[in-house]
């Protein structure tokens, strides 16, 4: 994988923090950001809040137990609520795991998610390190998440949202999957797993299961047809201590229909409109 392509090896990975407080300046002086900080959410990932003597300034607080990956996003996430969102909901916005992490909502939730992918992992540059139809290894997706500074889950569903491949991220613990999400083409020849309505336990004879916090994010394993699905798939997995989860990643077959899943032009990223 080949880091020094056409963006250059220094501009990632963004310093959110710093371009939330001095573009907002530049950009809206009279309501501009003025603190970025770490705090006790209690239960809550971010927050973008009003001033509380001055309403017209504004504040972004990510919770003070992330770590320095997640809380990247977390303040990409809030500034796409400032440029996007505040005047529509001027009491401010309290964001929790569902929406930073998992990625797993819809309108102006989905608006400051896709701002905050688009800001940190510029899909023209995401590609570039890893092609629609590659089959990327954890580690692959790892030397992704190192140079845009953001989590694996983060990289790995950036990825997904791009992927040409049958794929699926699964989040697991205590032998349960948390949550899971397919890329398009899996979801499209119905392979997903739901996890909103119903419980599901790993397969008994799935990697996850059988090794838990011991697994070896190198090891890839070709399970047979029968343990994820009706038909083979590539499991690797890979344990976080910190937040006591696996990330289960699942490669599919091929699809049989490439008319399920074109490859999209390379959009206009965020830094772009913002040298604009």
């Amino acid at each position: 994988m080949d880091a020094a392509h056409r963006d250059g090896p220094d501009r990632y990975p963004v310093d959110v923090r710093s371009l939330a407080l001095q573009y907002s300046v530049q950009r809206f002086p009279d309501s501009p950001i003025k603190r970025v900080e770490a705090d006790d959410l209690d239960g809550f990932e971010g927050a973008l809040l009003p001033g509380e003597t001055r309403k017209n300034v504004w504040g972004i607080l990510y919770d003070s137990k992330q770590t320095a990956e997640r809380a990247r996003f977390t303040v990409a996430h809030e500034l796409g609520h400032y440029l996007l969102h505040r005047d529509k909901q001027p009491k401010g916005f309290w964001c929790g795991e569902d929406v930073i992490v998992r990625r797993e909502v819809e309108g102006i939730e989905k608006e400051a998610d896709t701002f905050a992918a688009f800001l940190l992992m510029p899909l023209h540059d995401f590609r570039a390190l890893i092609p629609p139809d590659h089959k990327p290894t954890l580690e692959e997706l790892g030397d992704c998440a190192r140079r845009y500074g953001v989590s694996l889950t983060a990289a790995i569903l950036r990825w997904l949202e791009y992927t040409n491949r049958r794929s699926m991220l699964v989040v697991s613990n205590e032998g349960f999957a948390r949550w899971a999400k397919a890329s398009g083409p899996a979801f499209r020849s119905g392979k997903f797993i739901r996890t909103r309505a119903s419980v599901f336990e790993l397969p008994g004879a799935s990697l996850v299961a059988t090794m838990g916090a011991d697994v070896d994010p190198t090891v890839v394993v070709r399970q047979s047809a029968g343990v994820w699905f009706d038909e083979p798939v590539e499991e690797s997995c890979i344990a976080s201590s910190r937040y006591e989860m696996q990330l289960t990643l699942l490669h599919l077959g091929a699809q049989s229909a490439r008319s399920w899943h074109s490859e999209a032009p390379d959009e206009e990223d965020s830094f772009d409109r913002f040298k604009r």
